[in-house]
């Protein structure tokens, strides 16, 4: 049966392709050309039009597709008490490309600010929603990502000389960061971690020690901290997590399946639902889907790939929800592309025209395996 409450049967999982509109504008305030209202009140006209369309093809939410934001994550980081974004020598790696140098480090006592920007940006979002007649989804980064791709040189040790005072503070700005959505009107909500993808490479757990961090017992450490903060959201209020392998100009950084992590993130953290990649061979098979508990719980495969513009086939996706249906029942799956299409600014490297194909797909797939 289709799902009338969040994770749906076709969902996403939030960044869409920036407008041209949006580009020339964010060129033209860097020049000094035109204000920073000017550019949100761009910002505002291509959102509205962007949730239409979300609605148009068939899907039951609407994300502002990110438009707002450079980055997935670094806009809503750099925002919390107690962080910077900063400029590092280097920017991060992916496959072939290197992103611009920015990062985010901890400074000072981390908390979630009443006035932190996106709360007005997911009113925006709301009422822009109410008009389609689809519900709002909310996209942050997890909490692991503060800690995990900067570890302890990134975090200040005047400010923190105990890690595990660190993490109380971070589990209660999320804890906090969740009833403040909440008290917006966010009723889905969605933690983006890169981290827990990162922990099934072999690679990752290399550089990781490198750079002087020890990530064994990382993974029970991050489910304490996510549990943590979100175990006062209110029964009608949805959060999900999108697990990716990087998503940079249609490059990635990470290989391995989950199965080193699968019993923890699918068992051992208490979200409601799993955006998890499947669109190529580095995200392994479907057995660590076993784990994943009988009842509620969904996992939202993501067969249809946002890095390229070729159109997946009907007969191939549903092909794949079967098998994936062997360790899950399909009434705890759903279907959705493997991540957003713009997790930066710049975006992956296809059309608009292909992204909604993309979308489209889904909600079609959707309706033949589950009813309309």
């Amino acid at each position: 049966m289709q799902r009338t409450k969040a994770p749906f049967r076709a969902d996403e999982v939030g960044s869409l392709l920036r407008p041209l509109r949006i580009k020339e504008a964010r060129a033209k305030l860097e020049k000094g050309e035109i204000s920073a209202d000017d550019l949100r009140k761009i910002e505002d006209i291509e959102i509205e039009k962007v949730v239409h369309k979300q609605a148009s093809i068939g899907l039951k939410l609407a994300t502002d597709g990110e438009f707002r934001r450079s980055w997935w994550h670094f806009d809503f980081l750099a925002k919390l008490n107690g962080c910077e974004l900063f400029h590092p020598d280097e920017g991060i790696q992916f496959a072939g490309i290197q992103t611009r140098h920015d990062a985010v480090r901890v400074i000072g006592k981390l908390d979630f600010p009443d006035d932190h920007p996106m709360l007005g940006h997911f009113k925006f979002l709301k009422k822009q929603c109410e008009i389609a007649h689809v519900m709002p989804k909310m996209t942050i980064p997890s909490p692991a990502v503060l800690h995990f791709r900067g570890g302890r040189r990134s975090i200040s040790k005047e400010v923190y000389p105990d890690l595990a005072v660190f993490f109380e503070d971070l589990a209660k700005t999320y804890r906090k960061a969740v009833k403040a959505f909440y008290d917006a009107g966010c009723r889905y909500l969605q933690f983006d971690d890169t981290v827990w993808a990162y922990l099934c490479s072999q690679d990752e757990l290399r550089k990781a020690r490198e750079r002087g961090d020890n990530p064994d017992g990382l993974q029970e450490i991050y489910a304490r901290v996510i549990n943590y903060a979100i175990a006062e959201r209110p029964a009608d209020m949805t959060i999900t997590t999108h697990v990716c392998r990087g998503n940079f100009r249609s490059t990635w950084i990470s290989s391995g399946g989950y199965e080193p992590v699968a019993e923890t993130m699918l068992a051992g953290t208490n979200y409601d639902g799993y955006f998890l990649e499947y669109d190529s061979e580095r995200a392994g098979g479907f057995e660590p889907l076993r784990y994943l508990p009988k009842g509620d719980k969904i996992v939202v495969v993501g067969l249809i790939t946002s890095k390229f513009g070729e159109l997946e086939k009907k007969e191939d996706i549903k092909r794949r929800l079967e098998e994936a249906s062997k360790f899950v029942s399909l009434d705890q799956l759903a279907v959705s592309p493997q991540c957003g299409f713009a997790s930066t600014e710049e975006g992956n490297i296809l059309s608009e025209d292909e992204q909604w194909a993309k979308l489209k797909l889904a909600v079609d797939v959707a309706k033949e395996v589950w009813g309309k």
